[in-house]
Parts: structure tokens; sequence; C-alpha cells
């Protein structure tokens, strides 16, 4: 082996490791969309680079790389927050920090700190301070591992208290979700609406009714119309199928005609008489304003069955939503 080859491998390996931390902001809203577009960042920055440049920028005022702080900082309820093993690791890595205990006697956590040239402080959180805040008993972690959720509020406590300048004021993540859910009003669940249950129209009111209906099935009352005036009447009663087939298989009978006026006998080329002039159309607007007056719903069905008379498509459309409309009404009353 010669010298050059022992001098190249005894000499120090250049480190190649990438560091993608952004120099500038153009870099960084680069970066934000890269890592918007990943699935392995948490889902409250998945699809928004904006969330991810903030995060970044507020990694970098406590210390963190990007992706750290990705990692660290939850959004809760529009707030950012730092995850509880976050919050002890940047107050640890500070030069500020003296020590930092934690114990747990099996109902209290308890925290202790020291920042360096100040005394001690202790903070603590029971089982009887989660009873208090609404916390114990409630699904999810506070009852699978109420010994962790002790020491994370009291941990909490005691860094934001001692260490706010190290924290720049950042809340901690497992508070926030405590309170978010405590602050909730309890869910109503909606079962449905309930069903209505309504008795068969009495057969004998029926036949008692039943001649009367028939006049106004005559004067051209639609059957269907007739029935949903009946319902209207009677809230707490339903005109069965066999009553409903009565009333929509009744045929109506005609009005008597009028006996036809002997011809005059055609004694000249000019008739004599002149030939008689068609009835006048029925009038929407006279129709309408009958509708309006009406004050009762046996009076406006009777005015109802002449909307199909009136010729004008656009005019019996807008007499149907006047017609529904006092019915509606007159329902109310």
């Amino acid at each position: 082996m010669t010298t050059s080859q022992t001098n190249n491998q005894l000499a120090p390996r250049q480190n190649t490791q990438v560091d993608l931390s952004p120099q500038t902001f153009e870099q960084a809203l680069t970066f934000a969309q890269y890592l918007s577009d990943s699935n392995m960042v948490p889902k409250d920055f998945q699809g928004k680079p904006a969330n991810c440049l903030i995060a970044m920028q507020w990694g970098t005022e406590l210390g963190m790389k990007p992706l750290q702080a990705i990692q660290n900082i939850a959004v809760i309820n529009g707030r950012p927050a730092l995850w509880g093993d976050a919050v002890i690791a940047l107050v640890l890595a500070s030069p500020v920090c003296d020590y930092v205990t934690e114990e747990d006697d099996g109902t209290t956590a308890v925290c202790r700190v020291r920042r360096k040239g100040g005394a001690e402080q202790v903070r603590s959180f029971s089982m009887e301070d989660a009873r208090m805040a609404g916390l114990a008993g409630k699904q999810g972690p506070w009852t699978q591992y109420p010994k962790r959720m002790r020491q994370l509020r009291a941990r909490a406590f005691a860094l934001r208290d001692v260490f706010p300048d190290v924290l720049r004021g950042m809340a901690v993540a497992e508070e926030l979700q405590d309170m978010e859910t405590a602050g909730k009003p309890p869910v109503n669940k909606h079962m449905g609406q309930a069903e209505e249950v309504k008795q068969d129209y009495p057969q004998a009111d029926f036949d008692a009714k039943l001649a009367e209906w028939k006049k106004q099935l005559d004067k051209g009352v639609p059957a269907e119309r007739l029935i949903q005036f009946v319902h209207s009447k009677n809230a707490s009663y339903t005109l069965t199928e066999s009553q409903q087939k009565t009333l929509i298989d009744y045929q109506p009978v005609a009005p008597a005609a009028k006996p036809v006026a002997q011809k005059e006998e055609i004694t000249d080329v000019q008739p004599k008489s002149t030939p008689a002039t068609d009835a006048p159309a029925l009038s929407p607007e006279k129709l309408e304003a009958d509708m309006a007056a009406a004050t009762d719903l046996e009076k406006l069905y009777e005015l109802g069955s002449l909307l199909d008379a009136i010729p004008d498509v656009a005019q019996r459309l807008r007499l149907n939503e006047v017609f529904d409309a006092r019915v509606a009404e007159l329902e109310g009353q």
C-alpha cells in the first residue's frame, strides 16, 4: 500500500448529510408545498402549505428544525400548541434550565423544576383536580392512561410557569385538547321525526257527509283537493283507502242541459237573428281576487276547481301558487 493510499484512508470523511432547512422565503414556500403534499406529515398539515409555513416559522423561533416543528406542533381549535414531550425537550435543552424531575404516587403527579439562579418550583395535579375539571372517567386517555395524563398536566403547569421565555408562550397540546372537550356542549342526538298515528275516519260520519261532499264534486272540485280539505279539518283522522276510493271513483253529475230552442224557419237568404256571442272568458284577475277574499276552505276549494279553465299556462301556474298560499293561511287559522 502506498503512502498516498494510506493518507486517503486515514483522512476524515466529509459530512454528506443534506440539510433541507430553507434559507430564503422562496425556499420556505417551496418546502412548505412539498411538506403539504406528503403523507408523512400530520393530517393538520396535509394539503395546507400555509399551515406548514407558519409551523416552520414557529419552530425556528423555538429552535427546532422544520421537520421537528411539523411533527411537534399541533393545531387545536385553530391555535398552535406543542406536544408535551416537545415541551420538556425544549426546556431541558435550554441553558437556563437546572433540572426537571417528575414523580407520581398513584393519585397525584408532581413536577419539580428549577431555573438556574432561582429557587425550586413545584406543581402538582391530582385525581381530585381531574374530577373538578370534569376529566376523571372521561372516555379516552383519561380512562386508559390516567397516570400519564396527570404527569402531562403537572409538567405543563410547571414548565409554562417557570420557562415562558423558552416556550415563547406556546400552549401545551394535551391541555388544550382537554379544554376543548370539556367546553363542548352535550350532543343532542336527533332520533328522527316522531311518527304521527292517526285514526281511521269514522264510517258513520263519512256516510253522513258523503252527500254534501258529492255536491262539491259535482261543482268541479277535484277529489284530491276534497280529500286534502277533509284531512286539514280533521287532524286526528285520516280517510281510509276505501273511503278515498269512493270519492275518487265518483262520477260528478253534469248539470241539467237547457232545452234547445226550436230553430227558426229560414225564409230568406239572410238570417232573421244574429248568432249568440260566446260566453265571456274567465278573468284571472277576478279569480285571484275571489281567492284572496275567501274566508273558508270550502269556498276556496270551489274557486280552485276553476283553475283548469285558465287558458294561459303562466297565469294558471301563478294562480295555483296563490291558491296554495291561501290554503296554508286558512288551515293555520
